[in-house]
């Protein structure tokens, strides 16, 4: 049985780039029949809005979009996260190096700007420093996987990405870990989302063979940008959504994604196909 989901972050709003994930999202699993679920990526504390989490949901119920089963709050699962950590000892090490080591020695920048990490740790913490956060030793990994819209990709983990962090110097769980345990003990079968996070689905894939999890299916859709390039978020001034607006906004979103426009939810499940979302991963939109 298919099963989707869609998982904002409390930072504000929802926009019409979120809108256009959640759309996707949903559309796929009601096409399929499927359960889609909804989950708060909650994690970071300081990035996370008070009452964003709530708007999420209420703005979610009045454009239409309904979800199975109850919602998964993030930041009450800790004990699933360090279950998930202790199954990976062997393969991970303790890093004690400021954020201004790693840049000054960084072998380059990986795909989605992060620093690549020199793997100064890996024998060992050097003499009078402390552990900081825990890394995964990627070792020599090529990952493959075809994107539903993207096509085929691939990442050399060491080259492109380097030993990423699995837990954090301020004592949170990586967003890394985080997804792949969640979407493992959900049952998903289908990932969709905004193309910006494509370059992290190499990471996830990896996860999921150390951790014996099954591989889901990807689908990313292009990111909704403004005129300047950036992605549409709070940070970049995209406005909150106008539920009064709703029938505009669903039928923008719709043409945003290659579909028929149309305000109807029941049409555009029965006309969905992901065939006709561009190829690319991102797409300017005025905003709205």
């Amino acid at each position: 049985m298919y099963v989707g989901r869609f998982a904002p972050s409390p930072s504000g709003a929802l926009h019409f780039g979120s809108l256009a994930a959640a759309a996707a999202s949903w559309l796929d699993a009601r096409a399929a029949r499927g359960r889609w679920l909804l989950r708060i990526e909650d994690l970071d504390a300081p990035r996370a809005q008070p009452g964003a989490a709530d708007d999420i949901l209420r703005g979610l119920e009045r454009f239409g979009f309904t979800w199975d089963g109850p919602v998964l709050y993030q930041s009450l699962r800790g004990a699933r996260y360090e279950a998930a950590l202790e199954k990976l000892q062997a393969s991970t090490y303790w890093c004690g190096c400021t954020r201004r080591e790693i840049a000054d020695s960084a072998l380059g920048l990986a795909a989605d700007g992060a620093q690549i990490y020199p793997r100064t740790c890996r024998s060992g913490l050097p003499a009078g420093r402390a552990a900081r956060a825990l890394r995964l030793d990627v070792g020599r990994h090529t990952v493959s996987f075809v994107d539903r819209v993207q096509g085929p990709r691939e990442q050399d983990l060491a080259r492109e990405v380097g030993d990423f962090v699995l837990y954090r110097a301020d004592g949170q769980v990586a967003y890394q870990l985080a997804v792949v345990v969640d979407d493992a003990e959900q049952g998903v079968t289908d990932v969709v989302r905004g193309a910006d996070l494509i370059d992290s689905t190499g990471r996830q894939i990896h996860l999921q063979r150390l951790l014996g999890y099954p591989q889901p299916r990807y689908l990313h859709v292009p990111v909704a940008v403004n005129a300047s390039g950036e992605k549409l978020s709070k940070q970049t001034g995209a406005p909150a959504l106008d539920p009064s607006r709703r029938d505009e906004l669903l039928a923008r979103v719709l043409a945003f994604l290659g579909q028929r426009a149309t305000a109807d939810l029941d049409e555009a499940v029965a006309d969905w196909d992901p065939g006709r979302i561009p190829r690319t991963r991102i797409k300017p939109v005025d905003v709205v």
